[in-house]
């Protein structure tokens, strides 16, 4: 392994360690409202994010936009524990095709670059909140 490798482990280990400690610089680079997700960047946000909460919505969807407000104060909320991210299933279809999304609002739930849990329909706050404070 040349040097500059060696570099890059070496800082990633940092930077893992200063996380799993709750460093609050880690936690203050963490956005605290709904990313924008498209196709061409969800693995991106998936892999950035040692846990990321997708909510597949769309604009018609009566549910999904009860959903979004209860998704805005999680991200504020859980800010530092969980990236929320919002893709617009219409605009979106590879995405939704890959992960079979029949029905909307879906939440799928993302842990380690690893599809963990899928959440479907439009749930009270406090409900979703305890679903996903085990991430």
């Amino acid at each position: 392994m040349d040097e500059l490798e060696e570099i890059k482990k070496r800082k990633l280990e940092q930077m893992k360690e200063q996380y799993m400690k709750g460093d609050k610089n880690m936690s203050e680079n963490l956005p605290n409202s709904p990313l924008e997700i498209t196709d061409a960047d969800i693995d991106n946000a998936i892999n950035k994010y040692e846990t990321i909460v997708i909510d597949c919505w769309a604009p018609w969807c009566g549910p999904c936009r009860m959903v979004a407000p209860v998704i805005e104060e999680l991200a504020k909320e859980l800010h530092g524990k969980i990236v929320f991210g919002k893709l617009n299933v219409d605009e979106n279809p590879g995405t939704s095709t890959k992960h079979q999304i029949m029905s909307i609002p879906t939440l799928l739930v993302f842990k380690n670059g690893n599809l963990v849990d899928r959440l479907v329909g439009a749930y009270p706050k406090e409900e979703l909140k305890k679903m996903l404070e085990r991430y």
